[in-house]
């Protein structure tokens, strides 16, 4: 067993959080979940990290909740972790983005589904296996149930059968299944075409992402003109519209 549950690297703007215990599926052990709260509000605080990666070691990605803390009774400290954590990733200033190397299910289709963007394997399991423990998805509903219509949902909460990420792609709880060689790559190219946005400009798009639907049309429009003349007067404007003038990448850009 490793040392930390978690492994954190930053290089070039990047940073990569690895869920690292395998030997228990990566399950929502409550070390498990503190680390990674620590790694990602490290990440998140770094003015360096422009794009924070969460992946996995072993054959599941995540495997839901720790059934053996919560055979002993101890699931109420576990929810309100996860809760938390999955407040920090949607709440997250930086673009999250999921590569997801092993099977996903119970709390672990929450957590792939509270990303900005995750990428998973065509071949691995996804599954709402919670009613045949007993239980329901919960606390994870909150953050999957925006992103499905309401006939998958009913079907995919009530059959509580495992399913392959081709159709998690297709009910819109993940944005891409790809073949296994195919995995790095995608990933490098959507956190490349993030990497081309200015940081205050996609911070400001994760603010439209989540209080526009929340909003009526009138205050909507008027909170966004603000935004928008607040965005087009900023420095990183300035660099942006000058960069796209003189044909050169905007000064945020890594170089290659």
């Amino acid at each position: 067993m490793t040392d930390s549950p978690t492994r954190l690297s930053m290089a070039d703007g990047l940073a990569t959080i690895t869920l690292a215990r395998p030997e228990n599926k990566n399950a929502l052990s409550v070390d498990l979940v503190e680390s990674l709260l620590s790694q990602l509000s490290d990440a998140i605080l770094d003015p360096d990290v422009r794009v924070i990666v969460v992946t996995n070691e072993g054959g599941t990605f995540c495997a839901g909740a720790d059934l053996k803390a919560a055979g002993e009774g101890r699931h109420g400290s576990s929810a309100s972790l996860l809760v938390t954590l999955l407040e920090t990733i949607v709440d997250s200033p930086k673009p999250t983005v999921a590569r997801i190397d092993g099977h996903c299910l119970g709390g672990g289709v929450g957590l792939a589904a509270a990303f900005d963007i995750s990428v998973a394997r065509s071949d691995v399991k996804f599954g709402f296996t919670e009613a045949r423990l007993g239980v329901a998805p919960a606390v994870i509903s909150v953050v999957c149930l925006p992103k499905l219509r309401a006939a998958d949902a009913r079907e995919l909460f009530l059959r509580s059968s495992r399913f392959d990420a081709t159709r998690a792609a297709e009910v819109g709880l993940i944005n891409h299944a790809v073949g296994a060689g195919a995995l790095d790559d995608t990933v490098a190219a959507v956190v490349s075409d993030v990497m081309a946005g200015g940081p205050l400009a996609l911070a400001a798009c994760k603010q439209l992402l989540a209080q526009v639907p929340l909003l009526d049309r009138f205050e909507a429009f008027e909170w966004t003109e603000e935004l928008s003349t607040e965005l087009f007067g900023s420095d990183e404007a300035a660099e942006g519209i000058a960069a796209f003038l003189e044909r050169r990448p905007a000064g945020w850009i890594p170089d290659d």
